[in-house]
C-alpha cells in the first residue's frame, strides 16, 4: 500500500501528519498518542537510505541530529528502531 492510501485510509478528513521527506521508502505507517495521529518510519531503512550517499558514521550523526531530532510540530514524525534487525521491513 502506498502513503497517500494509507494516509486517507488512517486519518480522518480534519486529520494531518508531518512525513519525513525523502524517506518514503521507510514508510511504515500511522501511529496515534493521546488521540494525536503521526508518520512512523523504519529507523533502520532511514539509515540505508542515507548511506546511499555518505558512509555510515555521517549517516547516523545526520540522522540524530537532522532527522530524529528535528520537532515540527505536534505531529513529528517517529522512527521505530526493530528489536531484532532480522524483522525490520524488506526491499520487497
Amino acid at each position: 500500500m502506498d502513503i497517500a492510501s494509507t494516509l486517507e485510509q488512517c486519518l480522518d478528513d480534519e486529520e494531518e501528519v508531518i512525513l519525513a521527506d525523502g524517506f518514503e521508502e521507510a514508510f511504515m505507517g500511522i501511529a496515534r498518542q493521546f488521540g494525536k495521529p503521526f508518520a512512523v518510519y523504519s529507523f533502520e531503512k532511514c539509515l540505508e537510505i542515507l548511506q546511499r550517499e555518505m558512509t555510515e558514521e555521517d549517516a547516523i550523526e545526520y540522522f540524530y541530529y537532522n532527522v530524529e531530532g528535528a520537532w515540527v510540530g505536534e505531529n513529528t514524525p517517529a522512527f521505530m528502531s526493530w528489536a531484532d534487525p532480522e524483522d525490520a521491513i524488506s526491499e520487497d
